[in-house]
């Protein structure tokens, strides 16, 4: 996989703004990633731990061959973060018995100095959130690296640095084929399962 950058993303309609995050400016634009490159090695394979306090290698056990969704967020965020989720939650539900057998959803938090599993595990109970879809934490040097791999930045540094100001974006692909795309995480859910499930066609 490529990284994940403005260059390497297929414009429709126009970029993804990775800025300001707050609702009411927030556009639904959906942005297509350019297929290729090496896969193998692009995505760090560090240690985690998911919201069931189970220990798990980012690579190696949750994106190897898999068609996933991942979002940021961190569960005391009163922002962009609960109506996303609520949004994810529709998707989950709409995806049926596909989620965790052939697509998984990751959220992973841009707090881990302060959501333990613990904390995730109530937070995905309250959002009322199903199998398939795990909340992750870790080293905070771990998830800066994700989060930088993975595409989720504001070219500002002063907004980069406020996880309060983090993109409400949904990255979604397919590891196997070495297919990826992005969209807003409160994009109508009809539309965010048509977008997964084109990619894996």
């Amino acid at each position: 996989m490529r990284q994940i950058t403005r260059r390497h993303l297929l414009i429709s309609g126009a970029l993804v703004p990775f800025a300001n995050m707050v609702l009411a400016r927030y556009c639904c634009r959906h942005a297509v990633a350019a297929t290729g490159g090496s896969k193998a090695g692009y995505f760090p394979n560090v240690l985690l731990r998911t919201h069931e306090n189970q220990q798990v290698r980012f690579y190696d056990d949750l994106m190897r061959g898999k068609c996933v969704m991942l979002t940021m967020l961190y569960a005391s965020c009163e922002g962009i973060c609960p109506l996303m989720t609520a949004n994810l939650v529709r998707v989950q539900q709409l995806l049926g018995e596909r989620m965790g057998r052939d697509i998984f959803m990751y959220s992973l938090t841009l707090k881990p100095w302060q959501d333990t599993p613990e904390v995730l595990k109530t937070y995905a109970e309250m959002h009322g959130v199903g199998p398939g879809w795990w909340f992750l934490t870790g080293d905070p040097g771990d998830i800066e690296l994700l989060r930088r791999k993975l595409g989720f930045v504001d070219p500002d540094p002063l907004i980069d640095a406020d996880p309060s100001q983090h993109s409400g974006v949904v990255l979604y692909g397919n590891e196997g084929l070495d297919r990826w795309a992005a969209c807003p995480a409160l994009t109508k859910p009809e539309q965010i399962v048509r977008f997964l499930l084109s990619i894996n066609s």
